[in-house]
């Protein structure tokens, strides 16, 4: 074992950081010195500080929903000790409904009293009043809320008018720059704290729509829906999230883009609800196999993996296995920026869809539909359900036992009427196949994006494949009434 010294810095190494410090703290103040960083955003926060409302809500919970004693043994140490505690919690509620509280923070958007917050601030809430930095507290009755992308919009009824912030263009934020947010955290009141955009286009699957900034601005519980402001005062971001292990900031919170909200807000606003825009496709990532098997040379675009019957997608031609590219325009470099965009485009409008199919770049006109909030998110998925196997009737050399859809199978594996392709009724355990989670039940619809309806013309197809050179391809596969391409590798 080393002695302790031997852990420390020798005096060259101390004299070394310290020079290293100097040298930071000196650049440091060189880079305000130049005007570069803000010497102080009290100018800033003064004038936008009385926009910024703290929103509390209550909340009314009936008999028998609180919090249930945990089952013990009888007899049990613990027995006597939960008994105790719940009595003195009221944990069973004793019959009675009580009030819970929460709190958050919002923002005034228009004197004549309109306030934005987060849809989870006010989410089951029986009254929501917004606190003013003046003192003055006014109840607030909810216009329209968003669950997709988490806003609320919420109407007070002040005696004048009130001071109201705007919206700044969150697409013109780079890493890097100065942020000052303003919110409740903790319920302390309005609280103003200063970082820079860590990041970009965050997912952290908090929704469908997920394109948060990432900012090192210390946001806590009690900041959600309040504002994050650029240097000139103006709204950039919705604060909606912070990852903690232990509830406070550790510097890494997320705000809703004010590119994002702007629409929906006026939607809100106008309507009581958003009408987002809908095209009817079902999508998947492309990934480097999925890529390589497509001839894309890169991962990029949105694999479209099912088309709605009668959508706007179907009219206008578009195809299970086309890889959309652009949309009205903007790129879609990943799956995920296909619903942003699609979301973001009015209802009725005709936009250009730019796909590759089969290797050739191709492009089509759509005339978007509404998605209603009942639908389904239009991502492509498997279910995890694995039927029983049956005797294979033919062998593949991707390691699957194949067969015919017979109405033996149909009951056996619950086919709907009308499935066309293979079915799967084994999968050989480490085979090509079986890494890429194909299991019996499953029907094989094209392989090469080329249609098969028997086995011999799933291993015909994959002969020719193997024959032209390539080393990987792409089976389209229904389980359960959806479809997904699987890359997988040929033998």
């Amino acid at each position: 074992m080393p002695a302790f010294s031997d852990a420390l810095p020798t005096r060259r190494t101390a004299f070394a950081l310290a020079l290293g410090l100097s040298a930071f703290v000196a650049a440091g103040a060189g880079y305000a010195a130049a005007g570069k960083g803000p010497d102080s955003v009290a100018d800033t926060a003064e004038r936008v500080l009385d926009a910024v409302v703290n929103i509390s809500t209550s909340q009314t919970i009936e008999a028998g929903k609180g919090m249930q004693m945990p089952q013990v043994p009888p007899g049990s140490p613990f027995e006597e000790f939960f008994d105790e505690f719940f009595k003195r919690r009221g944990g069973d509620n004793g019959g009675h409904s009580r009030k819970v509280s929460s709190l958050g923070s919002g923002f005034v958007i228009d004197p004549s009293g309109i306030v934005v917050t987060n849809n989870h601030v006010i989410a089951e809430a029986d009254e929501i009043f917004a606190n003013f930095n003046d003192g003055s507290k006014l109840k607030a009755e909810v216009i329209g809320r968003d669950t997709k992308s988490d806003i609320a919009v919420l109407r007070v009824k002040p005696e004048k008018p009130i001071k109201a912030v705007a919206f700044g263009d969150s697409d013109k934020m780079r890493v890097g720059d100065w942020v000052m947010a303003i919110g409740n955290p903790f319920g302390l009141g309005g609280s103003v704290t200063v970082g820079v955009v860590s990041a970009r286009n965050r997912d952290i699957n908090a929704g469908p729509y997920d394109n948060f900034l990432q900012t090192d601005a210390a946001i806590n519980r009690g900041n959600s829906g309040g504002p994050l402001f650029n240097m000139e005062g103006d709204v950039i971001g919705i604060n909606t999230a912070i990852i903690s292990p232990s509830g406070g900031s550790i510097g890494i919170g997320f705000a809703i883009p004010s590119k994002s909200v702007t629409g929906i807000i006026a939607q809100l606003r106008e309507f009581g609800e958003t009408r987002r825009g809908w095209i009817g496709v079902k999508i998947q990532g492309v990934d480097d196999a999925i890529a390589e098997s497509l001839s894309l040379g890169r991962p990029r675009g949105a694999l479209v993996a099912g088309v709605t019957d009668d959508s706007p997608a179907a009219k206008a031609g578009l195809q299970s296995g086309d890889v959309i590219v652009k949309f009205d325009g903007r790129d879609i470099k990943e799956m995920r920026d296909l619903p942003k965009s699609v979301a973001d485009t009015g209802v009725g409008k005709t936009v250009d869809v730019v796909f590759i199919r089969k290797g050739k770049e191709q492009s089509a006109k759509v005339t978007l539909g509404r998605l209603e909030d009942a639908e389904k998110p239009q991502k492509a998925s498997l279910t995890k359900e694995t039927p029983p196997e049956a005797k294979p009737i033919a062998k593949s050399s991707l390691g699957l036992g194949l067969s015919g859809i017979t109405d033996d199978l149909k009951k056996r594996y619950k086919i709907k009427d009308g499935a066309k392709g293979v079915l799967v009724v084994s999968v050989e355990r480490d085979s090509p196949a079986a890494e890429r989670g194909i299991q019996p039940g499953d029907i094989i619809v094209e392989i090469g994006q080329e249609a098969v309806s028997n086995p011999a013309d799933v291993q015909k197809r994959l002969d020719a494949l193997k024959k032209d050179g390539k080393k990987s391809t792409l089976l389209l596969v229904t389980r359960a009434d959806e479809q997904r391409f699987v890359p997988v590798a040929i033998p």
